[in-house]
């Protein structure tokens, strides 16, 4: 395909890179075939330990370096990583769709996505503030600056293969760390592509080699970057299962980590909503990226006095999807990741089923000519309990769980009655009801929307959730702390050394 020649992204068997330079590893071998036709994309050699034990190293020698460039400068970098991808938008947000499955439009999005937080960047380059306070000693100057940790380690998922790890690498970059990459091995040659794009610019502006950094592997990597102790903060994103065994291994070594985990997100549609709006909100956040978003809307809570109209307006919206090749930007829905996560979904359906779920609309895999892969499956609906098991985990695909309240404090409890919590969303022209899902006694989620959806967040919020979802902020706001570490500083510009806290020592 056209797309692939044109980001120059030829595998040759090599998936370890340190910026400038490519190695082989001797690690074990990814096939990425399309989840739209099942063609086998390209063939990637992961990482050994000695091909990782060279990646360190190097990256270890470049922070030293690069941390003594200016911060502007290094805004610099990432403003000229901005151009390239405006320049090659339509190549690697083609290139996630056709490997990941996403829509078209999703694909571009994504890389809109990286685009955006490198302008945020670029003008946080110039703001990496700290605060001056007022000294309890006469004579004396205290403030605060932030510095950089050294290496930061990403760990990427597949849903979103390129747009995670540029919130983690941009922000990481203007504040002088450098960076060790590890794409989800259901989609490394978006990596791979991103890792081309990057190098051009810093082979032009004479970046040391090692500031970026990509190791293609499974979770044997993962599991080396997490007890590594030169590796001062592990950024993942992936399941609640996969969070919490990276998070337990960096706490062990008191490393610091940045968890963005699961989601089980649900919209409160009340008796004052616009139900039209509310409709647009629910049946992209159910359906956008075939429900393979940690953002995706799982439950919709209706009030009783609306619930029947509004599920007739849902039932009706989803005969109107259409899935299929997500190249093709008349569908809606492409296909699921593999045929592993087509697997869980029919396993969900059936566990609905055995606990009560009442499925309105229902699932099935898409057959036929087209859908091949057998990665194609229809978006569901299911009337539901929240206690049910199922509605209490987080699958990820297209399936909608339905259920009725009566007051607004039920809605907010069973929207907060689940393990996760990242995004939320309330549907009304009440302001009372919206200012009460806002409050300490509302949506206990790090997301919180008023008539918008639970997918679609801006670079310039800090993002992340709350319980299981692991606590993390990431991209906007002052997420880029994390990234840093805090200094106190206190000056003494007299000749005379007093003590705090009025303590006397006379020698």
């Amino acid at each position: 395909m056209k797309f692939l020649s044109a980001l120059q992204v030829q595998a040759k068997n090599k998936g370890v890179s340190t910026g400038l330079k490519w190695m082989a590893g001797k690690g074990e071998t990814f096939e990425s075939y399309s989840p739209v036709d099942a063609k086998l994309i390209g063939t990637v050699k992961g990482a050994d330990k000695n091909s990782y034990e060279a990646v360190i190293k190097t990256a270890q020698a470049a922070f030293v370096e690069w941390r003594s460039w200016p911060a502007p400068k290094r805004g610099e970098i990432v403003r000229q990583i901005g151009e390239e991808l405006r320049a090659h938008k339509n190549d690697l947000g083609t290139l996630v769709s056709y490997e990941m499955g996403k829509s078209l439009q999703e694909g571009l999005g994504e890389v809109q996505e990286m685009i955006d937080i490198c302008d945020f960047a670029v003008g946080l380059s110039r703001q990496l503030h700290g605060l001056t306070m007022h000294s309890e000693r006469p004579g004396h100057r205290m403030y605060e600056q932030y510095h950089p940790l050294g290496i930061v380690g990403i760990i990427s998922a597949f849903n979103f293969p390129v747009a995670v790890w540029s919130w983690n690498a941009m922000l990481a970059w203007v504040c002088g760390d450098v960076c060790v990459w590890k794409p989800s091995e259901k989609v490394p040659l978006c990596g791979i592509a991103c890792q081309h794009i990057v190098a051009k610019v810093f082979k032009k502006n004479n970046v040391p080699e090692g500031v970026n950094n990509l190791i293609v592997g499974g979770r044997e990597v993962g599991e080396w970057m997490s007890h590594d102790t030169r590796i001062a903060l592990v950024s993942a994103t992936g399941s609640t299962r996969m969070g919490k065994a990276v998070a337990s291994a960096v706490a062990e070594r008191l490393g610091r980590s940045l968890m963005e985990l699961g989601g089980n997100n649900a919209i409160i549609i009340t008796p004052d909503a616009d139900l039209d709006m509310a409709l647009i909100g629910a049946v992209f956040g159910a359906v956008g990226t075939a429900g393979q978003r940690c953002t995706t809307t799982r439950r919709l809570i209706i009030h009783e006095k609306v619930y029947n109209k509004f599920k007739e307006k849902l039932v009706n919206a989803y005969k109107q999807i259409k899935i299929g090749n997500p190249l093709d930007q008349k569908n809606h829905v492409g296909p699921l990741i593999d045929k592993g996560a087509v697997d869980m979904y029919l396993a969900a359906i059936e566990k609905g089923k055995a606990e009560g779920c009442n499925f309105i609309v229902e699932g099935g895999v898409v057959k036929g000519k087209g859908y091949e892969s057998g990665c194609y499956v229809k978006p569901c609906i299911a009337e539901a309990k929240n206690h049910y098991e199922i509605v209490q985990h987080e699958t990820f695909a297209p399936i909608l769980y339905l259920m009725k309240y009566k007051t607004l404090d039920e809605a907010i409890a069973l929207q907060n009655g689940v393990p996760q919590g990242l995004s939320s969303a309330i549907m009304t022209t009440n302001l009372r009801e919206a200012e009460k899902f806002l409050s300490q006694a509302g949506s206990d989620c790090g997301i919180a929307n008023v008539n918008i959806g639970t997918s679609g967040a801006e670079i310039g919020g800090a993002f992340g959730g709350e319980k299981e979802t692991g606590g993390g902020r990431e991209s906007g706001s002052d997420a880029w702390k994390v990234y840093m570490r805090r200094q106190t500083n206190t000056i003494n510009y007299t000749d005379k050394l007093p003590l705090a806290q009025g303590i006397k020592l006379d020698l």
